[in-house]
């Protein structure tokens, strides 16, 4: 491993246009393979967990799986809804969208309990997840109705409308972000190098790693589905891990340049550089890597998904700084050394003295490193205390899977969805109970599961389906919606499914349905309340401990499973908090073994793992203290759930480790090769800090700007992800490495290197004789 990075950097270096050639030849087979084989979408069955996933499943075998489902309201415009009119909107859309391949059956239209708005279902055809791709046609349609009929408003709600919505609102937040990121890292780039051409190379380069890994991951998700989460990771980190792995390359490779003065020629100091920052960026990477895949121990189709995009994007970015950089250096290198005499001139014809080159570390990082400097045992003690502080409000962290209700109401959809539900509260949220039995047991389960549904509609926490005759006035309605209706045409060539007269009734009331065989039967239970809300949870709860027990529980040999949107919720919750510990106690062992395997000191292992969990706690209790409450609402442009989204701690804590290992590696081996020059333990440590400050520091400005961007997003999980991201980044380059990192290796001096020996003084580099000869790098 330690010669792997010099030897590919020589044979880049020495073939140039080749390796350059080859490394973009590359991304293009990439992504024409993903594009031939195309992406293998997450199904369904995917998805399922808990309690909730063995419903759906037994659902399923019966051929009673849940299917997608529209929601076409009509209202008035403005006054009182003409019942005619709206009748004759509602046979419209009944036609239009029965002759859609798309649509597998419409319901007849049902008027709302205040008379104001007629609404008519459509379920689509196809598995659920299919519903966002399959519902533009009914979205058309829906458009078209209502321009056939302007003195109405005409408007389409449900699942797939929604997972479009949010679809489409993703992709525009995303775009959103890289207008953001990408200015903000060539400008810092630029400062860093002050050359355009050099500030290029790394966006190029985390460019074209980006497209590499989408191809790849297109490729990959044949093997593990994927959720439709992947890409946008892999432009998160991508971004952030392909601009620093190159920054650190980079700057190593100009620090050689400056030291050597001109005696070296591009090749040699492209070896050089491959010698530190090379073996640095490898480790760094594989740490990353190795720190991911700990979320496929969760088994959950979207955490695999966000490991697969992460390990490939920061496997592409480590090969692209082993393979194409050196060569691109070497190009770069032979122009700079062809003008250098050039600028030599012209900056003596000015009367100014040429750089020295050695690195500075500047004023402001001066000041951050002083405390350490000159009173570690304070210092730490200060900045270990401040961290604790950051992670008390962690210790109140509530989780939340966020559902529809959640969305953003800058989508369409979900406007109109919360003027469905105002008028169809029963539309909220919907239990559903699956059994499963012998054939000869189906009567008797049907008999328990309707005293279910009947215990249901006593309980206040569910919604209660009125019945009985309409008042005069629904009546009247109804008769001239009829006679409207009849008016019109009578080319309903479909008979039994044309909508009959409107009634006032529930959407949903409580209904039995048996699968074929006689075995497996669904009872659907409606609650007027959102998924996220204290109410909807606790009639789960009392579905689950209360109802179910004392009816079709009763019954032997029948097993039986709640699912649902709210089931759906909770059980994936505890599925998450079942496995944290196992992933979070081996992620804390592979960090300990990295750092372990990667410097050779048990006491390293144990500060870097130690290290991590003070970032991590720290920016977790920053996540939980701006987004659990409100206060912050405004200040962010978000609605408080009143909890954290389930999935971001978890994989934050993964992905902040990784990274943290990022900034670990790289500090600690410019200590360590000053501690094997020769230095003692104490000018190897403010050595190293000193070279290291300011590159980490300039690599953290670029991945608190590409994660801070999705603090401008809609989606709620999205800007706590970026939040948090940035915040721990931030937190740990300047406090953990500028403050506690330093003052814990002074402290200890010899002792951190635990159990390796102190290494006699080493050459760094044998210099050729010859500018222009490569080095000889042990």
């Amino acid at each position: 491993m330690r010669h792997l990075p010099v030897r590919m950097a020589r044979w880049s270096a020495r073939h140039a246009g080749r390796a350059i050639a080859g490394w973009f030849a590359f991304v293009v087979l990439c992504l024409v393979a993903g594009i031939a084989l195309g992406t293998n979408e997450a199904t369904t069955k995917d998805f399922w967990v808990g309690e909730a996933g063995r419903a759906e499943a037994t659902a399923t075998e019966g051929g009673l799986e849940r299917s997608p489902t529209e929601r076409i309201m009509i209202r008035a415009r403005s006054g009182e809804l003409d019942m005619a009119a709206a009748g004759a909107a509602a046979q419209d859309v009944t036609e239009r969208m029965r002759d859609l391949p798309e649509v597998e059956s419409v319901a007849a239209p049902v008027r709302s309990k205040d008379g104001e708005v007629l609404l008519v279902s459509v379920v689509l055809n196809g598995p659920e997840l299919k519903g966002k791709k399959n519902v533009v046609p009914l979205l058309e349609q829906t458009a078209a109705v209502g321009t056939d009929h302007p003195d109405l408003v005409v408007e389409e709600a449900g699942s797939p409308a929604i997972s479009k919505g949010v679809n489409d609102q993703r992709d525009e937040d995303l775009a959103l972000s890289e207008r953001i990121s990408l200015p903000v890292t060539v400008i810092t780039l630029l400062i860093v190098f002050g050359s355009v051409i050099m500030a290029g190379v790394p966006l190029l380069l985390a460019l074209s790693s980006i497209a590499a890994a989408i191809g790849l991951s297109m490729v990959a998700s044949h093997v593990m589905p994927d959720a439709g989460v992947g890409t946008n990771l892999i432009l998160l980190i991508g971004l952030a891990v392909g601009v620093d792995y190159t920054l650190f390359y980079l700057k190593r490779e100009r620090e050689e340049r400056a030291r050597a003065g001109g005696r070296l020629g591009p090749e040699a100091l492209v070896e050089l550089a491959a010698a530190t920052a090379g073996r640095a960026i490898v480790i760094s990477g594989l740490a990353v890597i190795v720190s991911t895949a700990t979320l496929y121990l969760a088994t959950d189709v979207i955490f695999s998904s966000l490991a697969t995009g992460t390990i490939l994007v920061v496997a592409v970015a480590v090969a692209s700084s082993l393979t194409v950089l050196p060569a691109l250096l070497v190009v770069i290198g032979r122009r700079a050394d062809r003008l250098a005499p050039r600028r030599a001139a012209r900056r003596a014809g000015r009367g100014k003295p040429v750089r020295a080159g050695k690195p500075e570390t500047g004023r402001v990082f001066d000041a951050l490193l002083r405390p350490a400097r000159t009173r570690p045992a304070l210092t730490l003690c200060l900045s270990v205390l401040v961290m604790l502080g950051l992670t008390v409000p962690a210790l109140g962290l509530k989780l939340i899977d966020p559902g529809k209700d959640t969305f953003s109401r800058d989508i369409p959809a979900m406007r109109v969805y919360d003027r469905l539900t105002g008028s169809f509260p029963e539309l909220f949220v919907t239990h559903e109970v699956v059994t499963r039995s012998t054939p000869e047991q189906a009567a008797q389960v049907k008999r328990a599961l309707e005293d279910l549904g009947r215990r249901a509609q006593a309980d206040p926490l569910f919604a209660r389906a009125p019945k009985g005759a309409e008042s005069t006035k629904d009546a009247k309605d109804a008769k001239d919606a009829k006679d409207a209706k009849d008016a019109k045409d009578a080319k309903d060539a479909k008979g039994p499914e044309a909508p009959a007269n409107p009634r006032t009734a529930a959407i949903s009331e409580p209904t039995v349905r048996t699968s074929a065989d006689g075995r497996i039967s669904v009872l659907e239970l409606s609650v007027p309340h959102p998924a996220p809300s204290a109410e909807a949870i606790e009639s789960l709860t009392r579905l689950r401990q209360d109802h179910i027990p004392a009816t079709v529980g009763q019954l032997s040999g029948v097993e039986t499973a709640v699912s649902g949107d709210v089931a759906r919720g909770r059980d994936y919750v505890s599925h998450e908090s079942d496995k944290l510990p196992l992933v979070l106690g081996f992620l804390l062992l592979m960090t300990f073994l990295m750092t372990v395997w990667a410097f050779r000191s048990v006491v390293l292992g144990a500060i870097g793992v130690v290290l991590n969990l003070l970032s991590a706690g720290a920016s977790l209790g920053l996540l939980v203290l701006v987004f659990q409450g409100t206060w912050a609402e405004g200040l962010l442009a978000f609605d408080s759930l009143g909890a954290i989204a389930s999935r971001v701690p978890l994989f934050l804590v993964v992905i902040l480790f990784g990274l943290s290992m990022d900034y670990q590696v790289f500090v600690v081996s410019r200590i360590q090769e000053a501690r094997q020059n020769g230095m003692s333990a104490r000018e190897a440590v403010l050595e190293g800090i000193n070279r290291s400050a300011k590159v980490v520091t300039s690599a953290a400005i670029v991945m608190v700007t590409v994660f801070g961007a999705f603090v401008a997003l809609h989606l709620t999980e999205m800007k706590q992800m970026g939040f948090c991201l940035a915040v721990a980044v931030l937190l740990d380059a300047v406090v953990i490495r500028l403050m506690v990192l330093p003052s814990v290796l002074l402290l200890l001096g010899e002792r951190a290197w635990w159990p390796a020996r102190r290494p006699g003084r080493t050459v760094r580099a044998q210099e050729p004789a010859a500018a222009g000869s490569p080095a000889e790098v042990g």
